[in-house]
């Protein structure tokens, strides 16, 4: 043991520095402040987030919660030294899922376990966090830091992040009202988002020996930086459709369009998607042909260039496509509740 290590406090030595972890952590409020309005509380580093919503104008409010993580996508960013794409990959998803039901985000809390807390891994994670939390008007109220010596490799973490949001009940949308007859379209998504990424990279890296700084045909990134495309927020541009005009969503994240449209079905419909409404980025067309995978399972393993649907009455879809630039990918028919693709 050499002197400086004699000096370093017991639990130092152990593999968890509270002392560099409290400094790192010290650093973070003036960034995490932007992300706060009035209805914050307190500070960060308190035992708990206080958060004064205000409901006013809503006659039911209805609190919805989400909890996810980022994936194997954290592989790319140990691989590429970058974090902040992640960290607002985390965010993102969140405030996507809870926007299904209508839900606005009101805060974010998030969960960040590591070997060993680097200082700037860390202010990347929250630079990514506060970046999305702000662009979303979400309050990044709180979170975790846990050291955890022999639970992760040098230099890997991992990621969980929970999101409450808020609906007035009378304007939730469950689906319900999706009838035969009803479109289905389609927000384009940005890149893989964060779903299927332990497929790619065996493809990639593994069957196809590709690099990180590799470049394909019809994609201008170097391949470490296309996987590392930030997933996309769709809540905003939802939020400017009129009120009762969508009648279902579904983010389409792991199980793709097949196992994420069902979701919001009745059970009496199906929905047909024609897979040649929309051009299929590039990418997902070297990783079928590259691992040779079944175009079936495609689109049950990655969005295929769709990060979220909307269901709409055949009236209302031309405004809404002008509204977002959605594509229309679909149609509701009688049926059980199924995706069929029509290829």
């Amino acid at each position: 043991m050499n002197n400086g290590e004699k000096h370093k406090k017991a639990y130092a030595r152990a593999g968890v520095d509270v002392d560099l972890g409290n400094a790192v952590k010290s650093k973070i409020h003036a960034r995490v402040k932007i992300t706060h309005g009035p209805e914050v509380l307190g500070k960060i580093g308190g035992f708990g987030g206080l958060f004064k919503p205000n409901f006013k104008g809503m006659r039911e409010p209805v609190l919805v919660s989400s909890v996810d993580g980022v994936g194997t996508k954290l592989k790319l960013a140990f691989a590429m030294n970058r974090h902040d794409t992640v960290g607002a990959d985390l965010v993102n998803h969140c405030v996507n899922d809870i926007a299904v039901v209508g839900a606005r985000p009101l805060f974010f809390l998030d969960y960040i376990g590591a070997e060993r807390l680097e200082p700037a891994v860390f202010e990347q994670l929250i630079k990514g966090f506060t970046k999305a939390c702000k662009e979303a008007g979400c309050a990044l109220i709180g979170g975790e830091t846990a050291q955890m010596p022999g639970m992760y490799q040098r230099g890997e973490y991992d990621l969980a992040g929970t999101i409450v949001g808020v609906v007035d009940r009378k304007k939730m949308i469950d689906g319900s009202r999706i009838k035969a007859g009803d479109v289905v379209l389609g927000l384009a998504s940005n890149g893989l988002h964060t779903n299927g990424y332990s497929l790619a990279r065996k493809i990639l890296f593994e069957q196809m020996e590709l690099q990180l700084s590799s470049k394909l045909p019809g994609i201008a990134k170097t391949i470490g930086d296309e996987l590392l495309r930030v997933h996309r927020n769709f809540q905003p541009l939802l939020a400017t459709l009129p009120d009762g005009v969508i009648k279902g969503l579904a983010h389409i994240t792991g199980g793709g369009l097949i196992d994420n449209l069902p979701r919001v079905l009745p059970k009496n419909c199906y929905a047909a998607i024609d897979t040649k409404s929309w051009k299929v980025p590039a990418l997902f067309q070297i990783l079928q042909s590259g691992g040779n995978v079944d175009v079936t399972e495609m689109y049950q393993v990655f969005n295929m260039g769709i990060g979220m649907t909307i269901i709409v009455a055949e009236k209302d879809a031309d405004a809404v496509i002008r509204k977002t630039k959605a594509k229309r990918i679909g149609r509701i028919e009688r049926g059980s509740g199924v995706v069929r693709l029509e290829f």
